[in-house]
């Protein structure tokens, strides 16, 4: 394929070639890094000139080359490393002519390296005054303008290597990320908790109700899912003797993308033998709240306009009654499908073909609460038709031992005290299995081995999964997942 090139572009290929007369790697060799930029900050802030001077602070750094303003036979710089920026001062008097005619061939978007000493600047600019300039890498594309970026929100998550190196935010996040996922497993590892990792590919789907991205095995010629949910793995586990088990990976549904949703995610799932649904709230309100103080040293965020607290202490309501705060109406006292169903004619909720008393009561949920909430709050009692996992409620079968968390109205975790009837379960695949004839392309398949692993005896459990980029967008306050994903999915240019 031919390629054009911009005048600049053409103008740096030529550098590189001269950098090759010179005998210079154009694309560098090790560096030895020691120090970096908010470090060399930190460690010098407020420091006079002549302290610093009697200091004789010796630092050695490399990064991106963001901002240059040549005087001659000396010059200021811009250093980016992955901390952030810094100053360099270089002179002709201080490296030697050779090395000062080098360093006057960079162009904003090469990386070098830089050796010297920390002094402070007449106006009081923490910056290094190199004694030793190495060219390491040449920028063979111009950076975007500086004060816009890429201007393009496609081009942003298109191109993130770009938009990492231009947006600070964007950093900020990138860096962010790791650090909640850091968070959460020092969190359960300290509980006991172990980390396990289960297949992506598998021959059934279950776990949870979405539409599956299919693939195809060659070696033994079977169409396999992408995996949807790792619950019936880890569930797995519990029965073999792991009382507590948690893994963090990506998780895969063929749905629909927006603020909320991107098709490939990552999730925890964790599993606790001889706990239940009231030690998942606990678990989970602990996660939450041990995140944000771990990351921004508060329990207090600010996002989408609101402002909330992740202190523990989260408010637990049953979905029955928060359906009843908002329209008056008690299901609990609604018997039989017919007289739900002519509520939800009543309030022009659409009730699909599939559907039973217990998906009308969700779709009031979705209707007239879901967005409603703000603070973090554990709506438990979810319908058993909606719960093919979760125990039934001992005091009303109609709902299950489930929970969801919901902030701003925005669900982040789903929860239940999980089923180990093997009966139950049995019966339970099979009404999924009836729903998929019906047209939900959601239900979940017939897992015979799972039942039969129920049939060794699982102990009783609670179970829970989060999301951990939506964990990350409100921690962050990235009001979209592709802004914390760091290679969102996104259609091909052509």
């Amino acid at each position: 394929m031919e390629r054009t090139f911009t005048e600049q572009e053409l103008v740096r290929r030529d550098k590189l070639n001269k950098l090759k007369d010179l005998g210079i790697d154009p694309f560098g060799q090790q560096y030895d890094v020691t120090d970096f930029s908010l470090q060399i900050k930190e460690r010098c802030a407020g420091k006079t000139h002549e302290e610093l001077e009697k200091e004789n602070i010796t630092v050695s750094v490399a990064g991106r080359i963001m901002f240059i303003r040549k005087m001659g036979k000396a010059s200021f710089f811009s250093l980016k490393d992955k901390l952030g920026n810094i100053q360099v001062y270089v002179s002709i008097n201080d490296i030697g002519e050779e090395m000062y005619t080098l360093f006057k061939t960079a162009d904003i978007g090469d990386i070098v390296g830089v050796r010297g000493t920390v002094m402070v600047t007449q106006t009081g600019e923490v910056t290094i005054k190199c004694l030793e300039y190495t060219h390491l890498v040449k920028g063979l594309k111009p950076l975007p303008e500086k004060f816009h970026g890429l201007s393009d929100v496609e081009e942003r998550f298109r191109r993130r290597y770009v938009d990492l190196i231009m947006n600070d935010e964007a950093r900020k996040v990138a860096f962010a990320r790791p650090k909640i996922i850091r968070s959460i497993q020092h969190y359960l590892d300290d509980l006991g908790y172990v980390e396990v990792e289960t297949p992506i590919l598998g021959s059934i789907l279950g776990g949870a109700a979405a539409r599956p991205f299919i693939t195809h095995h060659n070696a033994q010629d079977i169409d396999m899912y992408l995996r949807i949910a790792t619950e019936l793995n880890l569930k797995r586990l519990l029965v073999g003797g792991m009382d507590a088990v948690y893994e963090i990976g990506r998780i895969f549904r063929n749905e629909g993308m927006d603020r909320k949703h991107n098709p490939e995610f990552t999730t925890i799932e964790l599993y606790k033998a001889f706990s239940d649904l009231e030690g998942m709230m606990d678990i989970t309100e602990g996660i939450v709240s041990k995140c944000a103080m771990d990351l921004n040293g508060t329990y207090e965020v600010d996002f989408l306009g609101q402002h909330i607290s992740l202190a523990p202490g989260f408010k637990r309501i049953h979905m029955v009654d928060a359906i009843k705060e908002k329209t008056g109406i008690d299901f609990f006292q609604v018997t039989s499908f017919e007289d739900a169903k002519k509520l939800a004619e009543e309030k022009h909720i659409q009730v699909e073909e599939h559907f039973g008393y217990g998906h009308i009561v969700n779709a009031f949920f979705e209707e007239f609460v879901e967005d409603t909430i703000v603070e973090p709050t554990f709506v438990f009692g979810h319908p058993i038709e909606i719960s093919p996992l979760a125990k039934k409620d001992p005091k009303d079968p109609r709902f299950t031992q489930r929970f969801e968390l919901f902030i701003i109205g925005c669900e982040y975790a789903n929860a239940f005290t999980e089923l180990n009837d093997p009966i139950d379960q049995y019966e339970r695949f099979e009404n999924q299995l009836k729903e998929k004839s019906l047209g939900n392309e959601e239900a979940n398949d017939m897992d015979m081995d799972f039942v039969e692993a129920l049939e060794y005896g699982m102990p009783p459990a609670g179970g829970m999964g989060m999301g951990i980029d939506r964990l990350v967008m409100l921690l962050t306050g990235s009001e979209t997942i592709r802004e914390v994903i760091l290679f969102p999915l996104m259609k091909p240019n052509n």
